[in-house]
């Protein structure tokens, strides 16, 4: 790995309206900067975060996912803007990578064809349909000559449909010459990257045009961009697991994280949602249930199932309107209208509608814990701390608050009492 990369993530993103810092606004679960390190992390050692606007938040998140990152705070005051962004900076390696932290959809191919241009200047460009509202790269010859602002633009160069897509490669000794004596003397008293270009230029140095797609150099600055690349990735993700074998109905109306796994036969129906680190083996998840950080295999849910972190669900039948969470189901059938809480359940139990545990007391979690072949009726309470042994049944609508030996049965009922005649006592009129 002989290349160095620069993330530039200092910036405000004002145009989010957020207090959460632009770039760890998520993208089908990640913060959209972590994306970019992904990328950047297949290619090089050496990888510095520029950072500014929340600092220490923004550094804190990124320690918690990745070893090894420098970090590099920006001095915004005495020298803001892209340019400002790397001084003082130091490289391990002989070329330089330079990203956007908001650039979520960026690829490491796209990046290491980049790295692998050569010249001493490698400068990511697009070719738009539409190119009004940006400046204008002039590229003679295979060289680029000139980066024009659309304001400055002679009529000839408006007709220039290239415009400059913000990542750059270049030649380490020319970042450390040129950065130094970079000039705030525009309109918005800014240290401007792309400056380097034109010197480079006058100087007569090689600046490489490297053609990319717009989709994966898009940068997000609102909700919408957001939304947009949340849209990409998505489709980017369900592509990916179709073609590993994973069936999916109606694909465009499914959400998957990123960091899900899925292996085996595995298929999704319409609306179903996959949070977080989950792994499923074998698994059919029926229309628009929901799984977050869990591990599920050989088993069915749904449909209009929840299975929330923390639960690990094997050769399991979970049906309608049924809650799961931080359970362990082992060989377990709960068809429908049911919440499982802190649970234990072995093989062979069945779990009438309508069964809750009680799992919580105001203050503190409690544990259930049911073995095998157990039978719970509908509509029962299970008030944890409370253990139901092998070879149990719990009679519909029984409140259990103590454990229960095995092979027994627990019961709790008020007596039914039936009186003869009340309804027309009550309504005299209904009597004919």
């Amino acid at each position: 790995m002989s290349l160095s990369v620069v993330v530039l993530a200092a910036g405000k993103g004002t145009r989010m309206k957020s207090a959460t810092p632009k770039v760890l606004h998520p993208v089908s679960g990640k913060p959209m900067l972590f994306h970019v390190l992904d990328a950047a992390s297949r290619l090089s050692d050496d990888i510095t975060v520029v950072l500014h606007h929340q600092y220490d938040r923004v550094k804190e998140a990124i320690e918690t996912e990745y070893r090894g990152i420098r970090f590099h705070r920006q001095d915004a005051e005495r020298y803001p803007g892209t340019g400002g962004a790397l001084r003082g900076i130091e490289y391990r390696h002989e070329r330089v990578l330079i990203l956007n932290g908001d650039m979520p959809l960026v690829t490491t191919a796209s990046l290491l064809r980049l790295s692998d241009a050569g010249g001493d200047i490698a400068m990511s460009v697009i070719p738009l349909s539409d190119p009004s509202g940006y400046g204008r790269v002039v590229i003679e010859e295979g060289e680029v000559k000139e980066i024009v602002e659309e304001k400055d633009c002679t009529p000839e160069q408006r007709r220039i449909r290239t415009v400059n897509a913000g990542v750059y490669c270049v030649r380490r000794e020319l970042l450390e010459r040129y950065i130094p004596v970079l000039s705030s003397e525009n309109a918005q008293g800014e240290y401007y990257l792309t400056d380097i270009v034109k010197m480079g230029v006058e100087e007569g140095r090689h600046v490489r045009p490297v053609y990319v797609e717009e989709e994966e150099f898009k940068g997000v600055n609102s909700r919408f961009d957001l939304a947009h690349a949340e849209e990409i990735m998505q489709r980017r993700i369900r592509r990916y697991w179709m073609l590993e074998g994973v069936t999916m109905h109606l694909p465009e109306t499914i959400y998957i994280d990123v960091r899900a796994e899925f292996a085996g036969e595995c298929e999704l129906e319409s609306g179903v949602q996959i949070h977080g680190r989950c792994r499923l083996e074998n698994v059919h998840v029926k229309a628009h249930s929901v799984i977050e950080e869990a591990l599920l295999r050989d088993s069915s849910v749904g449909p209009m199932a929840r299975i929330r972190p923390g639960s690990d669900l094997t050769h399991s039948q979970i049906g309608n309107f049924v809650e799961i969470k931080k359970s362990i189901l082992k060989g377990v059938k709960a068809g429908h209208l049911s919440y499982l809480g802190d649970a234990e359940i072995d093989e062979g139990t069945n779990v009438g509608a309508g069964t809750i545990t009680c799992n919580y007391d105001g203050k503190a979690k409690y544990k259930t814990v049911i073995g095998k072949n157990v039978f719970i009726g509908s509509d029962s309470q299970l008030v944890a701390p409370v253990t139901l042994a092998d070879d149990i049944i719990v009679a519909a609508g029984t409140t259990v608050t103590e454990d229960v030996p095995r092979g027994a049965l627990a019961i709790s009922r008020t007596p039914l009492k039936i009186v003869a005649d009340f309804y027309y006592r009550f309504f005299p009129k209904a009597r004919t």
